[in-house]
């Protein structure tokens, strides 16, 4: 504003100085006393910082950063300022700023015990940790009744590495009040790392000792025996916990372990299922436990009895519970026993029907065993309880596609892509898409789904083969149709399925010996020899290559596997080729 007004009084003096000393200029307002002045700044400074102070409060870390800032550039000596302006850098994450800030406010007042408390919490907030030792240390000098800061400075040793002092410091704290659970834990960490496994055993002894019968002590030992494969020990801590509480979930698991690693089955067995068999056991815990055996079923079928044996007992504790219904499921879809999947996930949804990806594992598995009218009712169930899920629209769309229902499903299909989802799945919905409009005879937008599929997913040799032979029955674009297929053959070489399209894009290019040589190879495959297209395609090679009779015969042979397509019956008939548009 100063700037402003300067320019326009020096703009207004020229203004007179050219019209004559006759006229009167207008007269410049005196500035105010310096003590007005400064009362001014020092008004605005306070409006400022208690506003800040209100948008801290409030949560409004951001504005309150802002506010403060406004307030130094009145007021560069009011250390408080630089201080909540170091905590709430430490607030968002902002280490660098909150160390910066937190420097700044010692300097103008290292007397102040929480200004230093604060660059101590920045170095930590840095890593740097002799350096918050140092504040640490001068703190608890200057107070020396207080253990906290003791306590915090072993700490920063700790982290920085220097563990005998970190020691030092925590036994000289345990002198001063007693044997308690944060020293041990800090001592026993400092001693595994050194690898004094003794030492720390020794550590939570010492709580057991006060406490005998805590099992989290028991465990604590067991684990650091463990840790290094001192099982004997181990064991001996577990049997401990187990003569205590002979159905504690986590020392049962572990004996069962133990065993399994001895070759015992019968008994590792025993111990999981008499854990998993305790209602105390968390159920979060147990899915846990359970989880890895499904990816292991990929690899490893032998897991399957195990992993639905323990499904089983999860169910049979937690009755009421979606999730045990859930795991069961998924174990028995990763065995495939579909049935018993379904049966499950049916189970889980009637308890909770809030989880979408209980939802989706029923629609799959309904796509999976060809149960079209459930995956469609399921799906429109799901699409209007879950309207900004893609893969409900997904579902859906197939479910239409296997009702020959192409509007509703290429009205689902554009849904599911104006929601979005994952590049693979959205590449599945082009190439279904493909198929829907090419269905519907909408051509040109079937030919650009099946680009759009490549263009995400370059070696979908299932589209090539699809995009090709499509346009080779429509007689369109029969070279790509050519370099499609060829290219799906280098993708899947071994595929009669590919062989036949490619040997018929060859026989409608005109290349009949050519196609020949490719249906021959396809028809070294049990299978291609008993589909009727391919035998079909077979004969209408062999008549365009003069070989009439051979023709006739494949036709025949077509026709008494099942095929229907137009003209079929007529070139039996008239023993003559018929070109159809319709295979």
């Amino acid at each position: 504003m100063r700037l402003t007004v300067i320019v326009i009084t020096f703009a207004a003096a020229l203004a007179a100085a050219g019209c004559g000393s006759n006229r009167k200029v207008a007269s410049v307002p005196a500035p105010l006393p310096a003590g007005v002045q400064q009362q001014v700044l020092t008004q605005r400074a306070d409006s400022l910082f208690f506003a800040a102070q209100r948008s801290k409060m409030l949560g409004d870390y951001k504005t309150a950063i802002t506010q403060y800032s406004d307030y130094i550039r009145l007021n560069r000596t009011n250390p408080t300022v630089y201080y909540e302006l170091s905590r709430l850098f430490m607030e968002v994450r902002n280490p660098s700023y909150s160390l910066g800030f937190a420097r700044r406010a010692v300097q103008l007042d290292s007397s102040n015990k929480w200004f230093r408390m604060a660059l101590a919490d920045a170095y930590t907030m840095n890593e740097l940790f002799d350096s918050a030792a140092v504040v640490y240390d001068q703190l608890h000098r200057q107070n020396p009744q207080d253990d906290d800061l003791l306590f915090n400075k072993g700490m920063s040793l700790s982290k920085g590495r220097h563990y005998s002092e970190a020691l030092q410091v925590f036994d000289t704290l345990e002198t001063r009040v007693g044997v308690v659970e944060d020293l041990v834990f800090q001592k026993q960490r400092i001693f595994m790392r050194l690898e004094m496994v003794d030492k720390a055993a020794d550590e939570i002894r010492k709580l057991i000792r006060l406490e005998p019968g805590e099992l989290r002590y028991w465990g604590l030992l067991a684990e650091i025996y463990e840790s290094v494969d001192r099982i004997p020990e181990a064991k001996a801590a577990y049997d401990t916990i187990l003569q205590i509480d002979p159905y504690h979930p986590r020392a049962l698991i572990a004996k069962a372990n133990f065993e399994k690693r001895n070759g015992n089955e019968p008994q590792y067995r025993a111990y999981l299922i008499k854990a998993f068999q305790n209602k105390e056991y968390n159920i979060d815990e147990k899915i846990s436990f359970v989880y890895p055996y499904l990816q292991m079923l990929e690899t490893d079928s032998t897991k399957r009895d195990e992993g639905l044996l323990l499904t089983g007992l999860i169910v049979e504790s937690h009755p009421n519970d979606a999730k045990a219904y859930a795991l069961r499921a998924d174990m028995f879809s990763q065995g495939n026993m579909p049935d018993s999947a379904l049966v499950n996930y049916r189970k889980a949804i009637s308890l909770d029907s809030t989880r979408f990806s209980v939802w989706y594992q029923l629609m799959w598995m309904y796509s999976r065993t060809e149960q079209t009218d459930s995956l469609l009712r399921v799906s429109t169930h799901v699409i209007q309880q879950f309207p900004k899920e893609f893969m409900g629209f997904y579902f859906n769309g197939l479910a239409n596609y296997f009702k020959q229902k192409y509007d509703a499903t290429i009205h689902s299909l554009n849904t599911a892509l104006t929601i979005g989802g994952e590049k693979r799945f959205v590449a599945d919905v082009y190439a279904l898409l493909g198929d829907a409009y090419h269905a519907s005879g909408l051509h040109a937008r079937s030919d650009s789904s099946y680009d759009m599929v490549l263009n995400l997913r370059p070696k979908d040799h299932i589209v090539m083969n699809n995009y090709s032979y499509y346009l080779s029955v429509r007689g369109d674009k029969l070279e790509k149709a050519e370099q499609l297929s060829r290219r799906s053959l280098e993708l899947k070489p071994e595929s009669p399925t590919y062989m036949d399209t490619y040997a018929w894009i060859l026989f409608r290019l005109g290349k009949y010996e050519l196609a020949k040589t490719w249906i021959e190879k396809a028809m070294q495959y049990p299978e291609a020899r008993q589909d009727p297209d391919v035998l079909e395609h077979y004969g209408d090679i062999l008549f365009n290559l003069n070989e009439k009779d051979r023709a006739v015969e494949f036709w025949q042979l077509a026709k008494a596997r099942g095929a229907n397509s137009q003209g079929l019956a007529r070139k039996i008939a008239e023993k003559r080729y018929i070109k159809s548009v319709d295979r």
